[in-house]
């Protein structure tokens, strides 16, 4: 069994604020809902194996904050692919994970994580800021994970 947890960054700042998107950086609000949903999947007893994360700063700070709350331990993985990913392109970086890895999770952007959430969760709507979603698969290695074998367990709002 592989369980896959794809978290969309929390508040962004304003675009206009900045002279490159991956440079655009967490509101206030955006810190303080990274560190509620941290604290709502510790509550969960939520440790993922490993923690890739888009290294744009919005997302790096959301990847950041979450692993202190949850007391990971371990290196976060800054994925380049990430950001501004399209879907295949997160699947083929999903199907690179070693399989000592069972519990991996994904902080990034939208629309690919919407996108990455609807193909294997089944999942309808826009992954909204600062939410995750648990998607479980029924296989071995991250190499078999297919629309067949996963299920949509879980929608963590924050």
């Amino acid at each position: 069994m592989k369980e896959l947890y794809i978290i969309r960054h929390t508040q962004k700042d304003s675009i206009e604020n900045f002279n490159d998107d991956y440079d655009v950086t967490l509101t206030q609000k955006g810190k303080e809902d990274a560190k509620k949903l941290g604290i709502k999947l510790k509550e969960k007893n939520i440790i993922p194996d490993l923690i890739v994360s888009s290294p744009a700063i919005r997302a790096r700070t959301t990847a950041d904050i979450i692993a202190k709350q949850i007391n990971y331990k371990k290196s976060i993985m800054f994925n380049e692919v990430i950001y501004q990913a399209f879907l295949n392109e997160l699947i083929e970086s999903i199907t690179y994970t070693f399989d000592t890895v069972n519990s991996l999770m994904i902080i990034g952007h939208n629309p690919a994580l919407t996108a990455l959430a609807m193909t294997f969760g089944g999942f309808n709507e826009e992954l909204k800021m600062g939410n995750a979603i648990k998607i479980e698969f029924n296989c071995n290695s991250w190499t078999d994970i297919d629309k067949t074998n996963a299920k949509f367990i879980e929608l963590i709002e924050i």
